[in-house]
């Protein structure tokens, strides 16, 4: 199953998630159920209902409620709301990730790495830089 790999992919990454959240959403549960057993050591996990059906205004809203002592957040959701956050907070990219998340979009299991700086708060449009970009592939 695409989630179980990405699972891996993630984990691969060496980012040690401190938090996770999560739709309520049926399928993005199963799939972060998946997936998180691929990691070394699970995050504290936060279902949230507002993601589901959120726009990237929403989910950046949200984020910013998260607390300053949350490193390295997984938000688990639907697009076309993530894809959207993705390409809103990327202001800068590395490699060819921009190019391979425009030309993939955002297909189940799919995920983006961004970087930034500063307090959740201050996270806004294009202060992100997207590191990565995977997606399963057909």
């Amino acid at each position: 199953m695409d989630a179980a790999v990405a699972g891996r992919k993630l984990a691969d990454t060496g980012i040690a998630f401190g938090l996770a959240l999560c739709s309520t959403a049926v399928r993005t549960r199963e799939t972060w159920k998946l997936a998180v057993q691929e990691f070394p050591q699970r995050p504290k996990t936060v279902y949230e209902e507002r993601i589901y059906e959120a726009s990237p205004g929403e989910l950046i809203a949200l984020l910013n409620e998260t607390p300053d002592d949350a490193q390295n957040v997984l938000l688990v959701g639907h697009n076309p709301g993530v894809q959207g956050l993705a390409d809103i907070l990327a202001g800068a990219a590395e490699g060819d990730a921009r190019e391979r998340m425009s030309r993939r979009g955002y297909p189940a299991a799919a995920f983006a790495v961004l970087s930034f700086t500063g307090s959740w708060k201050s996270l806004e449009p294009g202060v992100a830089t997207l590191l990565d970009y995977w997606a399963p592939t057909e």
